[in-house]
């Protein structure tokens, strides 16, 4: 079968600050860091107005990674940040630039680029979520496969103070003079691995940075980072306060079981029924690796009665979204992805991703497992393994993040992947 083309990138983490920690029963805090860190986001002294959103949202302990960097990040230092997937790192760059942004002038003080376009629409509503309470902000999100005019309309009559977009169309809008960034205050870079490492997306990005204010606030931020990607970064940056995990290994996911089964190929549909009839799920998520598979599979899976629904790069623009936002209202219960979803995108209430094809290599499994138990929570990961490639890239991941995945037993405790 054909490798699917993936236009307009790939995709990863993008955490979003709605990374709950307030799914478990009173008393009991879900996840593991309401015990390190009791105070919550009261000790930021934050806005009156962002408290009230934070509460709204049902936040309460900040995560590692927002107790590391969001002191830092609302005094305007710079911030490279590496952490894993679900740790909430978008509520970082959020509620630091709500915190310092100037209302008063109408022009985009805040630019966040990212890599694909759920992303940017993702990042997008976190920013509507946080910034309810702000009279006067608007925000806005540019992207492509949507018409140019609409984007520029929107900058003359409407300018938003926080603009969202991918690099390609922001681009665009600055050499055609519509976009103007000479009053920007915050540059923001989500999943900057995947921004700088193609040498075209890094030089759109280099163009852009030229276009914008000398004196400003530049945050980065990737769950998975090379050192010379670090590098890269560094070199867009003044002294920039690094957060890391300590070591690569402790890329593992907390609270997330993950199992394998050796299969041959045409035993997987009957396996994947089988599978999605025994356990209890929120939402699942089920991988495959390309796009022609993704249709057929999902097309299966509704002529079986299951409330499926797939994403994918032959999907326009719309549908994309169209179909996101169905599976993030829980209108359906089970998305068959290409990669495309693999990267990025939190749906909190997914607690369960299936490899029905095994990914390519070590980064994406962790990227693809990480839709399950985000921020803490508990979840289950299961890959289907089906030819020696299939096996080697189980080995990398075993070895790389330390962790033993084991053979799918017969009976999994439900408790043991779904939070009580």
């Amino acid at each position: 079968m054909p490798e699917e083309e993936l236009p307009d990138f790939s995709e990863e983490e993008a955490p979003a600050a709605g990374d709950k920690t307030t799914d478990a029963p009173e008393g009991k805090k879900a996840g593991n860091y309401a015990a390190i860190h009791a105070s919550g986001f009261r000790d930021f002294l934050l806005k009156p107005e962002l408290q009230r959103a934070i509460v709204d949202c049902g936040f309460e302990h900040p995560s590692e990674v927002q107790h590391e960097c969001i002191p830092q990040a609302i005094l305007g230092s710079d911030v490279l940040c590496q952490a894993k997937s679900g740790m909430g790192k978008t509520a970082v760059f959020v509620l630091a630039c709500l915190q310092q942004i100037d209302c008063s002038e109408k022009s985009v003080k805040v630019l966040v680029i990212c890599h694909t376009r759920e992303l940017a629409y993702q990042i997008k509503h976190e920013f509507d979520r946080f910034a309810k309470y702000f009279a006067d902000m608007k925000t806005g999100v540019v992207y492509g496969g949507m018409p140019i005019v609409k984007d520029k309309e929107m900058l003359k009559d409407n300018c938003p103070h926080i603009l969202i977009g991918t690099p390609g169309r922001v681009l665009a809008l600055l050499r055609d003079k519509d976009l103007k960034l000479e009053n920007l205050a915050h540059f923001v870079l989500d999943e900057c691995d995947k921004c700088l490492d193609k040498l075209d997306m890094r030089r759109d990005i280099q163009n852009i940075f030229l276009e914008t204010a000398k004196k400003k606030q530049v945050m980065m931020f990737s769950a998975t980072m090379t050192p010379e990607t670090r590098l890269v970064c560094k070199k867009f940056m003044q002294d920039p306060h690094e957060i890391s995990v300590d070591e690569e290994s402790k890329l593992t996911l907390h609270g997330l079981l993950q199992y394998y089964v050796k299969i041959q190929e045409k035993e997987k549909n009957r396996k994947l029924n089988d599978l999605l009839d025994a356990l209890e799920f929120n939402q699942v998520v089920i991988f495959v690796k390309s796009v022609q598979r993704a249709i057929a599979l999902d097309k299966l899976l509704v002529e079986c009665n299951f409330p499926s629904i797939s994403i994918h790069s032959g999907l326009n623009q719309e549908e994309r979204i169209g179909r996101y936002k169905q599976f993030k209202e829980f209108q359906k219960r089970i998305m068959v992805s290409t990669d495309l979803f693999g990267r990025g995108i939190d749906i909190e209430r997914v607690n369960i991703v299936i490899n029905y094809d095994m990914p390519s290599d070590s980064d994406t499994y962790l990227h693809r497992v990480g839709r399950a138990g985000r921020f803490g929570t508990k979840g289950l990961g299961i890959s289907f393994v089906s030819s020696d490639e299939d096996s080697e890239v189980l080995k990398k991941v075993q070895e790389r993040f330390e962790v033993n995945i084991q053979d799918l037993p017969a009976h999994i405790d439900t408790t043991s992947y779904i939070n009580a």
